[in-house]
Parts: structure tokens; sequence; C-alpha cells
């Protein structure tokens, strides 16, 4: 049996870097991977389908070019080619990560499965073939997690895809039928109406983006319905099969009418669960909730001292960012002898339709949920944004939740071109305590997207 000072089970955004700091500290390290270096961000998360995106806005700006004076005829798509482009970034991206791990001392990068055989030991079955057993007093779950396939007849037997194996596709689907309207779904779905796909969505919710206020989502909702986009809430699929054609017909049910819809291709996304069925937890004592998520407290650490969970296994936000700052956290405290919390640090995402969805802090109606004090509501709509007017996308809004007393900006939603970069200037006001006031007769410079923060606040006059 190997013995190390740390073993970290899974190479994403919180194991590679924590595994590298850590090695690089002095301690002896394992670095368990099952897949590829990079985890679900690198290989098919945020960098693979963020270059699609680009390329699904060039084609989208070409295709509505003659509003800006602009003519362009017969352009074509060439999903090859971007599926190439694709893949030469993501390869670059992993291949970067890999070689660092590989050329740091004290560290061993493994590739194979991890299960937990004893307290805190683990055998690893090997990609390569053979098993290894290891053991370490510090252990760091960062194992992620993996689409949820709904029960729904038939669905397996239409080669349903994946926001992973879609990532495959050379070809543009002719219909694509999208099971959730939720952050993933609308980004593909978008991302393919660009490309030339008919898209179809199905939200068992009664409307869409259930966590954001009902003005944001109706706004996003207008977006993609203004791209001729078909989505359906209160819906939910209850049978698919194969049609004589090789096409699919899949039996819908919304609110109580029944559907037939046929599609060529259908993408599930209806969320995600994590991937500790494999990992044997028991035989560690670590405990994990009802959905399988591993319990950690405020420091990141499991029920069994030494034992920590990073990123999506532990539940609370999937985002690459908070996986990142969970490394954060726990190789301060460890190494650097720091007393960091998990507890109340700020969650800002975004969603990357076109435009953007940037979000931070607390939405109107948790504001009212909440029964908090001295709040207000602000709204600037983009049509009210020189930038945007004159760069010709004037769709979404800007809108922020304040305290009228302290004057700090509690919460704010930009659903705009460069949506995530305003909410990004806004969460550090935030952070650094700058009011509202302050923002309100700000000196940016003109004319940018951000200047317009000085009309959202002024809105507090009226």
């Amino acid at each position: 049996m190997q013995q190390y000072d740390a073993i970290i089970i899974g190479a994403g955004q919180a194991g590679v870097p924590l595994a590298k700091k850590l090695a690089n500290a002095g301690k002896t390290v394992a670095l368990i991977e099952k897949r590829w270096v990079g985890g679900t961000c690198v290989n098919d998360g945020c960098t693979p389908t963020k270059t699609w995106v680009a390329s699904a806005r060039a084609a989208y700006m070409v295709a509505n070019s003659a509003a800006l004076g602009i003519s362009i005829k017969g352009f074509k798509v060439n999903m090859p080619r971007i599926k190439k482009r694709k893949d030469d970034i993501v390869l670059n991206a992993r291949k970067g990560s890999q070689k660092a791990l590989e050329s740091t001392p004290n560290l061993d990068l493994i590739f194979g499965e991890a299960t937990f055989t004893g307290d805190k030991t683990l055998t690893v079955t090997l990609n390569k073939g053979g098993k290894t057993e290891l053991r370490a007093d510090w252990i760091f779950i960062n194992a992620g997690a993996k689409t949820i396939i709904p029960p729904v007849k038939g669905l397996q037997d239409v080669g349903y895809l994946t926001s992973t194996s879609i990532l495959e596709l050379n070809k543009v689907p002719e219909h694509l039928l999208i099971i959730g309207a939720n952050y993933i779904g609308m980004e593909f779905g978008q991302m393919f109406r660009r490309f030339g796909s008919k898209v179809t969505m199905l939200e068992k919710s009664p409307r869409v983006l259930g966590r954001e206020d009902a003005d944001i989502a109706n706004a996003m909702l207008d977006i993609l319905t203004d791209e001729d986009i078909k989505i359906h809430t209160n819906a939910q699929a209850i049978s698919f099969k194969k049609t004589s054609k090789g096409n699919i017909k899949a039996a819908v049910k919304v609110g109580q009418t029944e559907l037939s819809i046929k599609c060529t291709h259908v993408l599930v996304a209806a969320g995600r669960a994590p991937q500790t069925d494999a990992l044997n937890l028991k035989a560690t004592g670590v405990k994990t909730n009802d959905k399988g998520y591993i319990k950690v407290n405020d420091k990141l650490e499991t029920n069994v001292p030494g034992i920590f969970a990073l990123g999506d296994v532990k539940g609370g936000p999937a985002f690459t960012h908070i996986a990142y700052n969970d490394y954060t956290i726990v190789y301060r405290n460890l190494i650097e002898k720091q007393d960091l919390s998990a507890k109340d640090r700020p969650v800002p995402y975004c969603m990357f339709t076109d435009p953007q969805l940037g979000r931070i802090g607390i939405t109107e109606d948790e504001a009212k949920k909440k029964k908090l004090k001295n709040i207000k509501t602000v709204v600037l709509p983009m049509t009210h944004v020189a930038r945007a007017v004159e760069v010709g996308d004037t769709r979404g809004l800007m809108k922020a939740v304040v305290n009228t007393r302290t004057k700090k900006i509690l919460g704010a939603a930009v659903l705009g071109t460069e949506g995530g970069e305003i909410m990004s200037v806004l969460q550090m006001a935030m952070e650094g305590g700058i009011t509202y006031d302050r923002i309100r007769y700000c000196v940016f410079a003109h004319p940018t997207y951000s200047e317009s923060l000085n009309n959202l606040f002024m809105k507090l006059d009226e």
C-alpha cells in the first residue's frame, strides 16, 4: 500500500490546483482521475460550450447584419470546422494542465477509478489495467457530477444526447428537442437554433428560470422566442419511439394537453447528480444527503476529520468558480493556518446565452420572502443604455436590489450584452462596500455598458 500525505479524487477545477499547491508545499500527493485532466469545465463544460457559443454568435451577427448596413448573402455553418476548433482548444487546455501536473515534484497523477475500501484507504482500478492501494491522512473528493437521465419510456432506445455527447456532433440536427429549459438547456437551445436547427424545449415548471425573478425570466423567454425557439412550460415527456424513417416521435404532455412532437435528436438537460455511487463512501464513514451529495461543514470538511469535499460533489452552487474557491479555502486553512469559511461567500454566475445573464446576490423575490426592510428595486431596460443602442442590441435589462437605509447593493441581475462583465462591476462594489449613491455619481468612461449603472441608480430618485 502506498502512503501519501494527501489524496485527491478528481482532476477538476479544485483538484488540479490543489494537487500542485500541496505538492509545492512539500506534501506527497496522489491525484486520481478516471477520465481526463480538467474535469467537466475543460472537457465538456465551460471551455467547449463557450467556443460553440462564439461560433453561434458569429452566425447570428451575420444573419442580422443588414440592420447595421452590412448585407451578407449565402453564409454557411460549417459544423465540422466548428467542432474541430472546439476540440483543438479543449485538447490544448487539457494537455497543458496535464503536463504541468506531471512535471510537479512530489505529485503522482494516477488514471483510474477510486473506491474506498477502509478508513482513509482507497483502491484504484487503473485504466491501464491492474489495481493499486493508497492511503492518506488528508483526502479531498472532487468527483463532480453527471447528467440525470429521467425514467421516460423509450428514452433509452432513441439515442438521446447529454451535454457531453452533444459536443461530438459533426452535423447540425434538423430538429432538436431539449428536456429542460434551464441554464444548460437554454445555452444549447439558442446555440443550435443559430446553427440552423429547429429547437423545441420542454420545461416541467410553470415558468422558465425559476431561480430568477419573473421579469428576468420573461425577458429571457422573449429573447429565445424571438429567435423562433419553441418553449413549452408545465411540460413533460411521456414517451419516445423511433419512426420508420429513423426519426424520433415524442409524446408530450403540456398542462392537460397531449402533443406529439417529431424530432431528429433529443438532448437531456434535466439536472445533474453527484458522482458518489462508485466511491463506496460508507467504507470510510463519509455521510451524504438523500440525493447523494457529500455533507460538509463551512470549512468544506466532511463528518470524517481530514476528508474534504470540493466542487459539485458536495451540492450547493455548481459552478467552476465555486470549485476553485473551495480549493483556495481548504489550502489556505490547512497550509497557511488561516480560518476561512465558505459561509456567506458571494456566488456570482453567468448564463452564456446571447445576451448573457449575469447574477449576484439576492433577487427581488428572495428579498420579499425574507421580509427584508428598507428594500427597493430598480430596473433599467437595455433600450435606455446608450452603448447597447449604438451596438444595435437592446435586448434585456439591468436590475438591482438595494437597501435604502444603508445604501448597500444586495443583489443584481444584468440580462444584456456583456451582462456577466457588468454584473462583475456590481459584485466588486458589493464586496468593497461601495454604496449605490457613489456609483450613481461615479465617473465612468463613455460610452461603456457599465456607465449606465449611473442611470440605473438614478432611478432611485424617481
